[in-house]
């Protein structure tokens, strides 16, 4: 968040509502940073002497001290773009995490409702090696290959159970490609 609100009020004043817009806007709607992120960030670099705010009509705009514009232009070459490209699927679509979370969410919430003991001991051994796994893809490809080398296969290779959602599926589709894709798909 820090990077971003220094960035853009490097390009101009903004107030925070603005910069909430700017962000959304930049990012294809996949970071909405709310108000309870922005204004504690624009607070917190008006106490290190970064930004200073001022009303203007009704509003605090906000823009770079002369340290804050020192602040950026010193360091920005080494911050991680807080504004990166979309990631793109093989049809080249974005990918859009945040709707693939909330259709996993709703499938939880199906499971948490309606599921029995053993559907919901399943679930989440599957959420959980998810999560593992995602920590691994942000690790990196030497993390990934470790994890590998230690896991077991999935996919088709785990057996005739794995569509069927047996104790040889439960990791079958985390790991491997999702359940509509064909084996060939996965090789």
């Amino acid at each position: 968040m820090r990077t971003a609100v220094l960035l853009l009020l490097a390009e101009e004043p903004m107030h925070g509502y603005q910069l909430m817009q700017t962000i959304t806007e930049r990012t294809g709607s996949r970071w909405r940073p709310s108000p309870g992120a922005i204004y504690p960030t624009l607070s917190q670099l008006e106490d290190e002497g970064l930004v200073a705010t001022e009303k203007s009509g009704g509003r605090k705009l906000a823009s770079l001290t002369e340290a804050g514009r020192t602040h950026v232009e010193e360091n920005s070459s080494s911050w991680t773009d807080p504004f990166p490209a979309a990631a793109h699927s093989v049809d080249d679509e974005v990918i859009d995490l945040r709707e693939l979370g909330h259709g996993l969410m709703g499938a939880l919430r199906e499971v948490a409702r309606t599921g029995t003991d053993s559907q919901v001991r399943e679930a989440a051994t599957l959420l959980e090696e998810a999560r593992r796994c995602l920590y691994t893809i942000l690790a990196g490809p030497s993390a990934a290959s470790q994890s590998t080398q230690t896991d077991p296969p999935a996919g088709p290779e785990a057996g005739p159970d794995a569509a069927e959602g047996g104790a040889a599926g439960e990791t079958g589709t985390a790991r491997g490609a999702s359940a509509d894709e064909s084996p060939s798909a996965q090789s």
